[in-house]
Protein backbone atom coordinates (compact mmCIF):
# COMPACT_ATOMS: atom_id res chain seq x y z
CA UNK A 1 0.00 0.00 0.00
CA UNK A 2 0.87 3.21 -0.77
CA UNK A 3 1.23 5.31 2.79
CA UNK A 4 1.66 9.14 1.04
CA UNK A 5 4.14 12.00 1.69
CA UNK A 6 6.38 10.64 0.50
CA UNK A 7 6.77 7.51 2.99
CA UNK A 8 6.37 4.85 0.21
CA UNK A 9 4.80 1.55 -0.26
CA UNK A 10 4.01 -0.93 2.46
CA UNK A 11 3.64 -4.66 2.59
CA UNK A 12 4.73 -8.15 4.62
CA UNK A 13 7.37 -10.72 2.83
CA UNK A 14 5.49 -13.54 1.54
CA UNK A 15 8.78 -15.57 2.93
CA UNK A 16 6.75 -16.33 5.71
CA UNK A 17 4.53 -18.67 3.70
CA UNK A 18 5.54 -21.96 1.75
CA UNK A 19 7.34 -21.16 -1.39
CA UNK A 20 9.71 -23.38 -2.34
CA UNK A 21 7.89 -24.28 -5.53
CA UNK A 22 5.95 -21.92 -7.65
CA UNK A 23 3.14 -24.58 -7.36
CA UNK A 24 3.75 -23.45 -3.21
CA UNK A 25 3.76 -19.98 -3.30
CA UNK A 26 1.25 -19.29 -5.77
CA UNK A 27 -1.25 -21.32 -3.40
CA UNK A 28 0.27 -19.51 -0.42
CA UNK A 29 -0.20 -16.34 -2.90
CA UNK A 30 -3.59 -17.02 -3.33
CA UNK A 31 -4.34 -18.20 -0.02
CA UNK A 32 -2.95 -15.33 2.33
CA UNK A 33 -2.67 -12.19 0.70
CA UNK A 34 -5.92 -11.58 -0.40
CA UNK A 35 -6.91 -12.22 3.00
CA UNK A 36 -4.46 -9.75 4.58
CA UNK A 37 -5.34 -7.19 1.67
CA UNK A 38 -8.58 -7.69 2.39
CA UNK A 39 -8.55 -6.74 6.47
CA UNK A 40 -5.87 -4.28 5.87
CA UNK A 41 -6.21 -2.01 2.76
CA UNK A 42 -9.94 -3.31 1.65
CA UNK A 43 -10.31 -0.07 -0.72
CA UNK A 44 -6.96 0.56 -2.09
CA UNK A 45 -4.21 -1.49 -3.97
CA UNK A 46 -2.02 -3.70 -1.82
CA UNK A 47 1.56 -3.79 -3.02
CA UNK A 48 3.09 -7.20 -2.80
CA UNK A 49 7.06 -8.83 -1.96
CA UNK A 50 6.80 -12.51 -3.98
CA UNK A 51 9.38 -14.44 -2.97
CA UNK A 52 10.66 -16.55 -5.73
CA UNK A 53 13.24 -19.38 -5.71
CA UNK A 54 15.40 -20.82 -7.83
CA UNK A 55 12.76 -23.36 -8.97
CA UNK A 56 10.16 -20.65 -9.30
CA UNK A 57 12.31 -18.19 -11.09
CA UNK A 58 13.09 -20.83 -13.59
CA UNK A 59 9.25 -22.22 -14.37
CA UNK A 60 7.70 -18.74 -14.77
CA UNK A 61 10.82 -17.62 -17.22
CA UNK A 62 10.21 -21.26 -18.93
CA UNK A 63 6.13 -20.98 -18.90
CA UNK A 64 4.67 -16.98 -20.39
CA UNK A 65 1.33 -18.88 -19.25
CA UNK A 66 2.31 -18.67 -15.82
CA UNK A 67 3.49 -14.99 -15.74
CA UNK A 68 0.49 -14.16 -17.04
CA UNK A 69 -1.38 -15.80 -14.57
CA UNK A 70 0.29 -13.95 -12.15
CA UNK A 71 -0.43 -10.47 -14.20
CA UNK A 72 -4.69 -11.70 -13.77
CA UNK A 73 -4.54 -12.54 -10.43
CA UNK A 74 -2.85 -9.11 -9.29
CA UNK A 75 -4.70 -6.96 -11.49
CA UNK A 76 -8.20 -9.05 -10.20
CA UNK A 77 -7.59 -8.37 -6.80
CA UNK A 78 -6.29 -4.76 -6.77
CA UNK A 79 -2.79 -5.77 -5.77
CA UNK A 80 0.26 -4.91 -7.80
CA UNK A 81 4.31 -6.50 -7.58
CA UNK A 82 7.15 -4.10 -6.25
CA UNK A 83 9.72 -6.34 -4.71
CA UNK A 84 11.15 -9.95 -4.93
CA UNK A 85 12.84 -11.97 -2.21
CA UNK A 86 15.28 -13.78 -4.35
CA UNK A 87 18.09 -14.15 -1.20
CA UNK A 88 17.37 -17.61 -0.71
CA UNK A 89 17.42 -19.48 -3.93
CA UNK A 90 17.17 -22.97 -2.81
CA UNK A 91 14.68 -24.24 -0.28
CA UNK A 92 13.93 -21.99 2.71
CA UNK A 93 10.94 -24.28 4.84
CA UNK A 94 10.82 -27.39 6.52
CA UNK A 95 14.47 -28.43 6.24
CA UNK A 96 17.84 -27.47 7.32
CA UNK A 97 18.93 -24.12 5.87
CA UNK A 98 21.53 -22.87 7.87
CA UNK A 99 24.57 -20.91 6.18
CA UNK A 100 23.49 -22.90 2.79
CA UNK A 101 20.85 -19.87 2.44
CA UNK A 102 23.55 -18.21 1.25
CA UNK A 103 24.38 -20.82 -1.37
CA UNK A 104 25.34 -20.31 -4.22
CA UNK A 105 26.78 -17.35 -3.12
CA UNK A 106 27.39 -13.96 -5.50
CA UNK A 107 31.24 -15.83 -6.54
CA UNK A 108 28.83 -18.62 -8.82
CA UNK A 109 27.26 -18.19 -12.09
CA UNK A 110 24.03 -19.54 -10.82
CA UNK A 111 23.67 -16.66 -8.47
CA UNK A 112 23.70 -14.27 -11.43
CA UNK A 113 21.81 -16.69 -13.66
CA UNK A 114 19.25 -16.48 -11.15
CA UNK A 115 19.16 -12.86 -10.40
CA UNK A 116 18.77 -12.08 -14.06
CA UNK A 117 15.54 -14.57 -14.86
CA UNK A 118 14.32 -12.57 -11.47
CA UNK A 119 15.02 -9.22 -13.18
CA UNK A 120 13.30 -10.06 -16.52
CA UNK A 121 10.12 -11.59 -14.46
CA UNK A 122 9.86 -7.72 -12.57
CA UNK A 123 10.33 -5.98 -15.95
CA UNK A 124 7.46 -8.03 -17.29
CA UNK A 125 4.80 -8.16 -14.20
CA UNK A 126 5.95 -5.59 -12.03
CA UNK A 127 3.78 -1.98 -11.68
CA UNK A 128 4.43 0.42 -13.70
CA UNK A 129 5.34 3.54 -12.30
CA UNK A 130 7.61 1.73 -9.72
CA UNK A 131 11.43 0.61 -9.62
CA UNK A 132 10.95 -2.56 -8.73
CA UNK A 133 13.56 -4.48 -6.05
CA UNK A 134 15.35 -7.76 -5.76
CA UNK A 135 16.23 -8.52 -2.60
CA UNK A 136 19.82 -10.83 -2.41
CA UNK A 137 22.30 -12.23 -0.06
CA UNK A 138 25.67 -9.68 0.90
CA UNK A 139 27.58 -11.47 -1.67
CA UNK A 140 28.92 -14.50 0.49
CA UNK A 141 29.20 -16.22 4.05
CA UNK A 142 32.03 -14.63 5.70
CA UNK A 143 33.61 -17.80 6.55
CA UNK A 144 34.28 -18.52 3.19
CA UNK A 145 35.60 -15.15 2.31
CA UNK A 146 39.23 -16.18 2.37
CA UNK A 147 40.64 -13.85 -0.26
CA UNK A 148 40.59 -11.15 -2.20
CA UNK A 149 39.97 -13.35 -5.29
CA UNK A 150 36.55 -14.06 -3.94
CA UNK A 151 35.70 -10.73 -3.31
CA UNK A 152 36.89 -9.99 -7.14
CA UNK A 153 34.77 -12.62 -7.99
CA UNK A 154 31.38 -11.05 -6.32
CA UNK A 155 32.32 -7.84 -8.00
CA UNK A 156 32.50 -9.30 -11.55
CA UNK A 157 29.03 -11.34 -11.02
CA UNK A 158 27.18 -7.90 -9.78
CA UNK A 159 28.71 -5.70 -12.65
CA UNK A 160 27.70 -8.69 -14.53
CA UNK A 161 23.98 -8.73 -13.36
CA UNK A 162 23.72 -4.86 -13.49
CA UNK A 163 24.86 -5.36 -17.16
CA UNK A 164 21.81 -6.94 -17.69
CA UNK A 165 19.46 -4.45 -15.95
CA UNK A 166 20.84 -1.43 -17.99
CA UNK A 167 19.85 -3.38 -21.31
CA UNK A 168 16.42 -4.38 -19.47
CA UNK A 169 15.99 -0.94 -19.41
CA UNK A 170 16.84 0.25 -22.75
CA UNK A 171 14.65 -2.81 -24.28
CA UNK A 172 11.65 -2.17 -21.23
CA UNK A 173 11.95 1.04 -20.10
CA UNK A 174 11.57 -0.43 -16.49
CA UNK A 175 14.11 0.14 -13.98
CA UNK A 176 14.83 -2.83 -12.32
CA UNK A 177 17.33 -2.80 -9.14
CA UNK A 178 19.37 -4.90 -6.91
CA UNK A 179 19.30 -4.84 -3.57
CA UNK A 180 21.96 -6.29 -1.65
CA UNK A 181 21.42 -7.62 2.45
CA UNK A 182 23.89 -7.00 4.98
CA UNK A 183 23.24 -9.62 7.67
CA UNK A 184 25.46 -10.82 10.51
CA UNK A 185 28.57 -13.44 9.55
CA UNK A 186 28.33 -12.25 6.10
CA UNK A 187 30.74 -10.77 3.82
CA UNK A 188 28.63 -7.20 4.80
CA UNK A 189 27.87 -7.44 8.19
CA UNK A 190 27.62 -3.80 9.87
CA UNK A 191 27.47 -0.77 8.02
CA UNK A 192 30.41 0.27 7.56
CA UNK A 193 31.82 -2.99 5.32
CA UNK A 194 28.94 -2.05 3.33
CA UNK A 195 30.15 1.32 3.07
CA UNK A 196 33.53 0.60 2.07
CA UNK A 197 32.59 -2.56 -0.56
CA UNK A 198 30.41 0.05 -2.31
CA UNK A 199 32.33 2.90 -2.47
CA UNK A 200 35.75 1.43 -2.63
CA UNK A 201 34.80 -1.28 -4.95
CA UNK A 202 30.97 -1.64 -6.78
CA UNK A 203 30.99 2.36 -7.04
CA UNK A 204 34.55 2.80 -8.28
CA UNK A 205 36.33 3.69 -11.53
CA UNK A 206 36.96 0.47 -12.50
CA UNK A 207 34.02 -1.02 -11.80
CA UNK A 208 32.88 1.90 -14.19
CA UNK A 209 34.84 1.27 -16.66
CA UNK A 210 33.32 -2.50 -16.30
CA UNK A 211 29.86 -1.74 -16.97
CA UNK A 212 30.98 0.72 -19.28
CA UNK A 213 32.78 -1.78 -21.74
CA UNK A 214 29.93 -4.29 -21.02
CA UNK A 215 27.19 -2.37 -21.72
CA UNK A 216 28.46 0.66 -24.67
CA UNK A 217 27.84 3.64 -22.16
CA UNK A 218 30.38 5.87 -21.46
CA UNK A 219 32.06 5.37 -17.91
CA UNK A 220 30.09 8.70 -16.88
CA UNK A 221 26.79 7.32 -17.52
CA UNK A 222 28.04 3.74 -16.43
CA UNK A 223 28.92 5.19 -13.16
CA UNK A 224 25.32 6.78 -12.86
CA UNK A 225 24.00 3.76 -13.71
CA UNK A 226 25.73 1.78 -11.00
CA UNK A 227 23.60 4.25 -8.08
CA UNK A 228 20.75 3.86 -9.59
CA UNK A 229 20.68 0.43 -10.47
CA UNK A 230 22.38 -1.39 -7.28
CA UNK A 231 21.82 -0.81 -3.66
CA UNK A 232 20.77 -2.17 -0.39
CA UNK A 233 17.99 -3.70 1.44
CA UNK A 234 18.53 -2.31 5.34
CA UNK A 235 17.23 -5.08 7.20
CA UNK A 236 16.84 -2.92 11.27
CA UNK A 237 16.70 -6.37 12.69
CA UNK A 238 20.53 -6.89 11.47
CA UNK A 239 21.74 -3.69 12.07
CA UNK A 240 20.25 -3.78 15.72
CA UNK A 241 21.51 -7.38 16.45
CA UNK A 242 25.09 -5.97 15.25
CA UNK A 243 24.49 -3.28 18.59
CA UNK A 244 24.51 -0.54 15.64
CA UNK A 245 23.06 3.06 16.29
CA UNK A 246 20.35 2.95 13.85
CA UNK A 247 19.79 6.74 13.21
CA UNK A 248 23.65 7.04 12.59
CA UNK A 249 24.24 3.80 10.40
CA UNK A 250 21.56 5.25 8.10
CA UNK A 251 22.78 8.50 8.33
CA UNK A 252 26.25 7.03 6.86
CA UNK A 253 24.90 4.93 4.12
CA UNK A 254 22.76 8.73 2.92
CA UNK A 255 26.22 10.50 3.14
CA UNK A 256 27.66 7.82 0.97
CA UNK A 257 25.04 8.04 -1.32
CA UNK A 258 24.01 4.32 -1.20
CA UNK A 259 20.66 3.60 -2.28
CA UNK A 260 18.04 1.89 0.35
CA UNK A 261 16.17 0.40 -2.18
CA UNK A 262 14.16 -1.58 0.50
CA UNK A 263 13.65 -0.27 4.35
CA UNK A 264 12.43 -3.82 6.52
CA UNK A 265 11.06 -3.70 9.57
CA UNK A 266 12.13 -6.88 11.36
CA UNK A 267 12.63 -7.22 15.46
CA UNK A 268 15.31 -9.12 16.73
CA UNK A 269 15.39 -11.05 20.26
CA UNK A 270 16.80 -9.48 22.90
CA UNK A 271 18.51 -10.59 26.50
CA UNK A 272 19.29 -7.81 28.53
CA UNK A 273 21.21 -9.67 31.20
CA UNK A 274 21.53 -13.39 30.45
CA UNK A 275 21.13 -15.87 33.20
CA UNK A 276 21.33 -19.56 33.59
CA UNK A 277 17.48 -19.56 33.46
CA UNK A 278 17.63 -17.24 30.29
CA UNK A 279 19.99 -19.86 28.62
CA UNK A 280 17.64 -22.65 29.82
CA UNK A 281 14.45 -20.96 28.34
CA UNK A 282 16.15 -19.80 24.83
CA UNK A 283 16.89 -23.84 23.76
CA UNK A 284 13.56 -23.54 22.21
CA UNK A 285 14.78 -20.97 19.93
CA UNK A 286 18.04 -22.34 18.90
CA UNK A 287 15.92 -25.26 17.80
CA UNK A 288 15.41 -24.04 14.19
CA UNK A 289 16.58 -24.75 10.71
CA UNK A 290 18.20 -21.02 10.57
CA UNK A 291 20.67 -19.61 11.67
CA UNK A 292 20.39 -17.51 14.84
CA UNK A 293 23.64 -15.70 15.29
CA UNK A 294 24.11 -14.19 18.26
CA UNK A 295 25.48 -11.20 19.10
CA UNK A 296 26.73 -10.74 22.87
CA UNK A 297 27.93 -7.39 24.87
CA UNK A 298 29.78 -8.10 27.70
CA UNK A 299 31.93 -5.11 29.13
CA UNK A 300 31.72 -2.69 26.23
CA UNK A 301 33.17 -5.82 24.06
CA UNK A 302 31.54 -7.65 21.49
CA UNK A 303 31.52 -11.35 20.79
CA UNK A 304 30.03 -12.97 17.85
CA UNK A 305 28.88 -16.34 17.39
CA UNK A 306 26.99 -18.38 14.62
CA UNK A 307 24.42 -19.83 16.51
CA UNK A 308 22.49 -19.64 19.91
CA UNK A 309 24.54 -23.18 20.85
CA UNK A 310 27.79 -21.31 20.74
CA UNK A 311 26.75 -18.73 23.15
CA UNK A 312 25.61 -21.47 25.13
CA UNK A 313 28.58 -22.83 25.19
CA UNK A 314 30.21 -19.88 26.11
CA UNK A 315 28.36 -18.56 29.13
CA UNK A 316 28.55 -22.70 30.04
CA UNK A 317 32.43 -21.88 29.94
CA UNK A 318 32.43 -18.26 31.80
CA UNK A 319 29.64 -17.05 33.28
CA UNK A 320 28.96 -13.71 33.94
CA UNK A 321 26.62 -10.12 33.05
CA UNK A 322 26.30 -9.49 29.33
CA UNK A 323 23.75 -8.69 26.70
CA UNK A 324 22.81 -11.31 23.68
CA UNK A 325 21.35 -9.68 20.67
CA UNK A 326 19.81 -13.17 18.31
CA UNK A 327 18.79 -12.52 14.79
CA UNK A 328 15.75 -14.76 15.19
CA UNK A 329 13.07 -12.31 13.52
CA UNK A 330 10.14 -12.43 16.16
CA UNK A 331 6.46 -10.62 15.71
CA UNK A 332 7.29 -6.63 15.09
CA UNK A 333 4.75 -5.04 17.60
CA UNK A 334 5.59 -6.79 20.78
CA UNK A 335 8.58 -5.11 22.72
CA UNK A 336 8.20 -7.83 25.83
CA UNK A 337 7.91 -11.21 25.21
CA UNK A 338 8.33 -12.33 29.14
CA UNK A 339 11.26 -13.84 29.78
CA UNK A 340 12.57 -11.91 27.00
CA UNK A 341 12.80 -8.58 25.16
CA UNK A 342 13.05 -7.50 21.55
CA UNK A 343 14.87 -5.13 19.22
CA UNK A 344 11.24 -3.25 18.57
CA UNK A 345 12.87 0.19 19.27
CA UNK A 346 15.56 -0.22 16.39
CA UNK A 347 12.27 0.18 14.61
CA UNK A 348 10.82 2.50 16.25
CA UNK A 349 13.87 4.40 16.01
CA UNK A 350 14.45 3.79 11.75
CA UNK A 351 10.94 5.00 11.53
CA UNK A 352 11.32 8.12 13.20
CA UNK A 353 14.39 8.92 10.77
CA UNK A 354 12.18 7.61 7.64
CA UNK A 355 9.61 9.74 8.61
CA UNK A 356 11.44 12.97 8.88
CA UNK A 357 13.44 12.12 5.71
CA UNK A 358 12.42 9.43 3.66
CA UNK A 359 15.07 7.31 2.91
CA UNK A 360 13.30 4.38 0.79
CA UNK A 361 10.21 4.22 -1.45
CA UNK A 362 9.84 0.56 -0.36
CA UNK A 363 8.87 -0.84 3.15
CA UNK A 364 8.30 -4.18 4.02
CA UNK A 365 7.92 -6.27 6.99
CA UNK A 366 10.03 -9.70 7.09
CA UNK A 367 8.76 -11.86 9.94
CA UNK A 368 9.40 -15.04 8.47
CA UNK A 369 9.31 -17.35 11.00
CA UNK A 370 5.84 -17.96 11.74
CA UNK A 371 6.50 -21.28 11.35
CA UNK A 372 9.41 -21.88 13.94
CA UNK A 373 7.83 -19.12 16.56
CA UNK A 374 7.17 -21.24 20.11
CA UNK A 375 3.60 -21.69 20.31
CA UNK A 376 3.30 -19.35 23.58
CA UNK A 377 4.29 -16.33 20.93
CA UNK A 378 1.78 -17.02 18.47
CA UNK A 379 -2.46 -15.88 18.84
CA UNK A 380 -4.57 -16.64 16.13
CA UNK A 381 -3.61 -17.52 12.76
CA UNK A 382 -1.27 -16.64 10.61
CA UNK A 383 -3.03 -13.71 8.52
CA UNK A 384 -4.02 -12.28 12.37
CA UNK A 385 -0.34 -12.07 13.02
CA UNK A 386 0.54 -10.19 9.22
CA UNK A 387 -2.43 -7.71 9.63
CA UNK A 388 -1.20 -6.65 13.11
CA UNK A 389 2.07 -6.27 11.97
CA UNK A 390 1.39 -3.82 9.52
CA UNK A 391 -0.83 -1.72 11.30
CA UNK A 392 1.22 -1.65 13.84
CA UNK A 393 3.86 -0.10 11.14
CA UNK A 394 1.42 1.97 9.70
CA UNK A 395 0.43 3.47 13.11
CA UNK A 396 4.29 4.68 13.42
CA UNK A 397 4.35 6.53 10.82
CA UNK A 398 0.92 8.07 11.12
Amino acid sequence: MDLGRGLGHLTYSTLVHPGDTWDEMWHSLITYVPEVKRRFCPDKPFGVSLRLSGKSAERLTAEPKERTKLKDFLAANNMYLYTVNAFPQGSFKGERVKEQVYEPDWRSDARAIYTMQVADILAEVAAPGINPSIQSPPCGFKPRVTGPEVVDAYTRQVLRVIAHLVKLEEKTGRTVTLALEPEPFCFMEVTSEAVDYFTQELYAEKSAETLAKATGLSVAKAAMALRKHLGLVYDICHQAVEFEDISASLAALVKAGIPIFKLQEAAALRTPVVTQELVDALTPFADTVYLTQTVEKRDGKLTRYLNLEDAFAAWKKDPGPREWRTHFHVPVFLDDLGMFKTTRFAIEEALRFHKATPVSTQLEIETYTWDVLPANLKTGDINDYVVRELEWVQGQLA
